[in-house]
């Protein structure tokens, strides 16, 4: 997904953030007689909200322990956490924010930082920029005195903020200050627009002393214009409310030459925004950020590095690879794994890499009890594996529990320290009881939709370890319940956020509960791949006495049977009645398919859901269905201008004579949605090769004048037709990131080679 060109021919810029919101402490007290907040925490793009954590009720120290991701489709100033207090009947309040410059996020890659709360007013909140062409002329007077005049043109604004979630209505006062003067004047305002066109000019004029005669060549007195300066003042018009104010920029009249001088200036705050004495008091916030751009060369570039990455497999032994150097020299491993494991996994090379580098670890391994324990090469590529290609799995197998466990929680504490007052033990055992086989079941059933080439890897490790150790029976099942129990599901479990199979980490009490089972579930999965029994695994004595309720053959038979299936190479026949894989879901809006009563189309709120069969649109979440799309009938899924409704974060669904339109929240989840739903229908046969990229209204395509509605498309569809429809990776970019790899840690590079 590209944010942005590059300044070079055919270079791409693209830009991801991920990190985690971790906690917030000392937060100022609420004035009432209650004095605990209910706090959030969200993401901002400029003003563009991207991203919020769940309620933390009653605190003033809220721990979040939330992990974000995403792409970032656009150009940005900076990035804001705002805290926030949650109110039920009024707007909620914002206590405070942290605030960095897109130029200052590589002082704090990686590292959790403690970050001091800065108070929030809406003279320091602004982003955009505007563009303007200034000038100085010089102009003779009637008597012969000369004077001169500035020229201010103001073309244009981008990127200014929405108000209230929609676009603005903004005008521009131009001014010229100095000591005695406050010369003011005013543009038009141009409605719900984000990048008003202006095209405005204003002239002012410098009035020098009646001694002042005309020169050959005019050259201005510095201290004539020495503390002038234009000031442009963006404004929202607020009608019959007080007009927001969304940036100035100022520019000192004593740079102003000769000629004619133009450029893009970046909005900044108001001098006095965001001053306080009391900054201290506002409380802080722990972050971790991690922001990176790549500039992806085109894929010429990349032949040889690539060649000699895809060429690892094969290399004997595998430790002299390009690619297993590469785990070598980056400090930490998991730099390395990412991108290594998606240009693997994009050139069908995953499978034959991990068993290389398994194998390297199972000669290094003695003891059958510690095979594939450790953090290695091997072990971190396969984890990665089965995050990418198991992402789908997951949700089909572990998402219909876990929704129930954390939307319904039953109390589940069987810890005699912890019980509270009341708490009946015997009761919390049966519930816990209950979600174990629930999730127990739900797994060792799965085996159906376990992706082919984890089965691959799971088939090759088996056989490995059963080479190393001839004498135990047993080896061949810990080789892969190791992975698929121990590093797989019950992560999953545990973190069901981090896998996306929940929107928000959960909270204390059932975050406690997905422990316990988490826990019962790795050595329910061990337990049948060895022999030995597993109640020394457990360090407390109430999840002994709890395992004891597990110790019959059918669950030992359960899940030898599972690892058998997952760790076979017969191909699995499809079952007709598998359940559709929930994709996605969330609250956008659409603009209504038939009219109202006044004659215009309007735009509602509605629950979307997309499945691997549908997408559909619901009143409210967990309603039924008003629309549903079949996935086999959508043609093409593309972003719509913004001019077409005045709308930003727009895209369209072409599904038939009439398209879909849908605005999401921002910018981020309108990219993640198209993603997601070309996807899906990427193999449909029916796809379109051009589309109108905006809307037919009054009559005509804005996009290309056509009167007809059913003419065909004038801009070509961005979407291709790739092979692989689950599972998109772009290998240059993943070229890229490995080469900047051994760039960054060519010293090291060079000390091995010396070897």
């Amino acid at each position: 997904m590209a944010a942005e060109d590059g300044d070079g021919e055919g270079v791409r810029v693209l830009q991801n953030l991920r990190g985690k919101i971790c906690e917030a402490k000392n937060l100022v007290p609420y004035s009432g007689p209650n004095k605990m907040r209910d706090c959030f925490c969200t993401i901002n793009l400029d003003q563009e909200e991207v991203f919020r954590t769940q309620v933390v009720e009653k605190s003033l120290s809220p721990f979040f322990g939330e992990e974000f991701y995403f792409e970032i489709p656009r150009t940005f100033q900076c990035l804001s956490f705002y805290i926030y207090d949650k109110s039920v009947l009024q707007r909620d309040l914002r206590i405070g924010k942290v605030a960095i410059k897109k130029e200052d996020l590589c002082k704090y890659t990686s590292k959790e930082t403690w970050f001091l709360l800065q108070p929030v007013d809406s003279n320091s909140e602004v982003q955009g920029k505007v563009h303007l062409e200034l000038k100085l002329n010089e102009l003779i007077t009637d008597n012969g005195s000369v004077c001169q005049q500035l020229v201010v043109h103001i073309k244009e604004c981008h990127g200014l903020p929405l108000v209230n979630g929609q676009n603005c209505d903004p005008y521009a006062t131009v001014s010229l200050m100095g000591p005695s003067r406050n010369d003011q004047k005013k543009t038009k305002v141009k409605k719900k627009t984000s990048n008003p066109q202006f095209n405005e000019t204003f002239y002012f004029e410098v009035t020098r002393s009646s001694s002042y005669t005309k020169k050959s060549q005019f050259q201005v007195e510095e201290e004539d214009i020495e503390k002038l300066e234009v000031r442009i003042d963006l404004w929202n018009n607020g009608n019959l409310v007080q007009d927001v104010f969304l940036g100035e920029i100022k520019v000192p009249v004593k740079v102003l030459g000769n000629d004619s001088f133009q450029a893009w200036y970046l909005l900044q705050p108001r001098e006095n925004g965001n001053k306080s004495s009391k900054t201290d008091d506002l409380g802080s916030l722990r972050l971790n950020v991690r922001y990176t751009e790549d500039y992806v060369l085109p894929s010429e570039y990349y032949v040889s590095l690539r060649n000699l990455l895809l060429k690892s497999p094969n290399v004997q032994p595998v430790s002299a690879s390009a690619a297993y150097i590469l785990g070598e020299v980056c400090r930490d491993k998991c730099d390395a794994v990412l991108p290594l494991v998606r240009l693997l996994l994009h050139h069908h090379k995953i499978v034959p890499f991990v068993t290389a580098v398994a194998e390297l670890d199972l000669k290094d391994t003695q003891e059958v009890n510690t095979i594939f324990r450790g953090n290695t090469l091997a072990t971190r590529c396969l984890d990665e594996m089965m995050k990418i290609v198991g992402k789908h799995y997951l949700k089909v197998t572990l998402k219909p529990v876990l929704d129930e466990i954390c939307e319904s929680p039953k109390p589940c504490e069987i810890d005699p320290i912890k019980l509270k007052e009341g708490d009946n033990v015997e009761v919390h055992k049966e519930n816990l009881r209950y979600y174990v086989d629930k999730v127990f079941n739900t797994i060792v059933q799965s085996s159906i939709s376990c992706p082919t080439l984890m089965c691959d890897v799971f088939y090759s490790l088996r056989h490995l370890a059963a080479k190393r150790f001839p004498n135990d029976p047993h080896v061949q099942y810990s080789a892969v319940s190791s992975f698929v129990f121990l590093r797989f599901f019950a992560v999953a479990v545990v973190s069901p956020h981090t896998f996306h199979l929940r929107p928000h980490h959960p909270d204390a009490q059932t975050s406690r509960t997905l422990t316990l089972i988490s826990k019962t579930i790795q050595t329910l999965g061990s337990w049948g791949s060895l022999s030995k029994s597993k109640l020394s695994s457990f360090k407390e004595t109430f999840m002994c006495e709890f395992f004891k309720t597990f110790q019959e053959e059918k669950f030992t038979e359960a899940v030898q049977k599972f690892l058998d299936e997952v760790s076979s190479t017969e191909s699995k026949e499809p079952s007709g009645l598998s359940e559709p894989v929930h994709l996605k879901e969330g609250e956008m809006y659409k603009r209504a398919q038939g009219r109202t009563r006044i004659g215009k189309k309007n735009f509602k709120k509605r629950w979307f859901c997309l499945t691997s069969r549908e997408l559909t649109y619901h009143k409210q979440q967990d309603k039924e269905p008003i629309y549903n799309i079949p996935i086999k009938n959508i043609l093409t899924v593309e972003k719509l201008e913004e001019s077409a409704f005045n709308r930003k974060n727009m895209f369209q669904v072409i599904y038939g004579e009439k398209p879909l339109y849908i605005q999401a929240n921002n910018c981020v989840e309108a990219s993640e949605w198209i993603e997601a739903l070309c996807r899906v229908s990427r193999c449909n046969q029916r796809r379109l090769s051009v589309y109108h990229p905006s809307a037919f209204l009054n009559g005509n395509w804005l996009c290309c004048k056509a009167t007809t509605e059913n003419t065909k498309g004038c801009t070509p569809c961005t979407a291709g037709v790739p092979a692989d429809i689950q599972i998109e990776i772009d290998g240059d970019r993943e070229t890229e990131r490995i080469y900047s790899l051994f760039a960054i840690n060519m010293p090291k590079l060079q000390k091995m080679e010396g070897i």
